[in-house]
């Protein structure tokens, strides 16, 4: 392993005693813990089990790290692999929001996307969820991701924190989970040791204070912002904290987890130390916007720019591949795809796209060619898709090769769509031709790992 850099022991032994610094700097030279978090819904017949993560019940420590790649559930959206200490972020959810009530919620810095699956799966009725991602190669692993997940009460954006300036106070939650110097992945990222400097710290710092001077603008009269980092460092995680406790319009608001979870708490929050809990280097705290004056006029309902509702005559193309009992509009886009929006999400989605030109509201749910809809990949793995559409269930073997884009033999395949399934959960369309067929799984989506 590469050697911790010199600068950055001084500065560890600073915040440290002396025996809790040999204790942590011996931790970061051993093996990383595998934990992920499970869909609430998507539950696969044989997965493994495993010890419980402290502070979410659906978080789970694996004894070894499989393949995840090689693993049908983890394409079908059963799990989300993530750092334990991350799901802090949802004891703090839970804690901040006890009351189930509809949700405005916008995760500011979400790639690739553990901490949205996490909140999504999280969120009272009525509620929807914001993805926003700034770098647009990230931003694309965000919505594979989101679109594995199922959900339909989340959107994806790729902007700037500037460019959410005119949906000030439109959000009852916050994350900022930002760019960080990447400290705490020391132990199961060996590059990010070698690229740590103390001018890449304080680069981190003011790049993270920009961010959350405009995100606390953000959060609607009694609302909350979350603010995380993976590192240890008092620039990143305490100063920026005592800003927003000090200077922003935002009040400390603190969590209060027990101590039996061994978190160390710090004057703004608690800070993960992997010496001492399960899991990376994390610092969480949260703030409250006390104050319940509504600044801001109501916003106008404006129909969406660049989509167009679809002629009524043509829905019946839609509804053999959606759960009776929802409900939703549908528009095309420029593109000629079909989206599906629940009807409860339609008038925030339309304030959202008004400001932001770079958003995506509803799920692709496929591309009418004459007489009918051809599904799309993400329509198979929505919540919503029809259960009682033609399927195939598939073992391990198939389902690999199905991921993997071939032609494995499928005996009983009907003619028409079918969905493939491994262990009762949607992998993806196949369309039977009778003695044939084709597979409609996304080139960039297939598996490309032997094994």
């Amino acid at each position: 392993m590469a050697q911790l850099p010199l600068a950055f022991q001084a500065q560890m032994q600073d915040i440290l005693t002396e025996e809790a610094y040999i204790a942590f700097a011996a931790s970061l030279e051993t093996d990383a813990p595998v934990s992920l978090h499970l869909h609430p819904v998507k539950k696969g017949a044989q997965f493994p089990t495993g010890e419980a993560v402290p502070w979410h019940e659906g978080g789970l420590y694996l004894t070894e790290r499989p393949s995840f790649t090689l693993d049908p559930l983890f394409h079908a959206g059963a799990y989300y692999v993530q750092e334990a200490s991350s799901m802090l972020i949802a004891a703090a959810f839970r804690q901040c929001f006890p009351e189930g009530r509809p949700l405005r919620v916008l995760d500011l810095c979400a790639a690739p996307g553990g901490k949205s699956t996490l909140l999504t799966s999280l969120l009272p009725g009525g509620s929807w969820l914001l993805a926003n991602e700034v770098i647009r190669s990230r931003y694309q692993i965000l919505r594979y991701n989101l679109n594995k997940w199922g959900y339909a009460n989340t959107f994806t954006s790729n902007h700037d924190v500037e460019d959410f300036s005119k949906l000030e106070g439109f959000f009852d939650l916050v994350l900022v989970d930002a760019p960080c110097s990447g400290e705490g992945l020391f132990r199961k990222d060996q590059a990010a040791r070698q690229e740590w400097s103390p001018e890449n710290v304080n680069l981190c710092a003011a790049r993270q204070g920009r961010i959350l001077k405009a995100a606390a603008a953000l959060v609607a009269p009694g609302g909350i912002l979350l603010y995380s980092t993976c590192t240890y460092n008092q620039q990143e995680n305490d100063e920026n904290a005592a800003w927003l406790a000090n200077e922003s319009e935002l009040t400390y608001k603190d969590l209060n987890f027990p101590t039996h979870w061994e978190l160390e708490k710090r004057p703004h929050g608690y800070q993960a130390y992997p010496h001492r809990v399960r899991g990376e280097g994390f610092f969480l705290a949260a703030f409250q916007k006390l104050s319940l004056e509504v600044k801001n006029k109501p916003h106008k309902i404006i129909p969406f720019q660049k989509l167009q509702a679809v002629d009524r005559k043509l829905l019946a193309l839609a509804r053999p591949w959606v759960a009776p009992e929802t409900d939703y509009h549908y528009f095309t886009s420029a593109k000629g795809n079909w989206r599906a929006l629940a009807s409860t999400l339609l008038e925030d989605a339309q304030i959202l796209a008004q400001y932001l030109h770079r958003i995506e509201v509803g799920t692709i749910i496929g591309e009418p060619k004459g007489k009918q809809l051809v599904p799309s990949p993400e329509w198979a793995l929505q919540l919503d898709c029809r259960i009682d559409l033609p399927h195939l269930e598939v073992d391990l073997e198939t389902a690999l090769a199905f991921l993997r884009k071939a032609t494995p033999p499928l005996p009983g395949l009907p003619k028409g769509w079918v969905l493939l399934r491994y262990q009762g959960l949607n992998l993806g369309w196949v369309k039977g031709l009778g003695n044939r067929y084709n597979n409609y799984y996304p080139k960039q989506w297939r598996i490309r790992m032997e094994g």
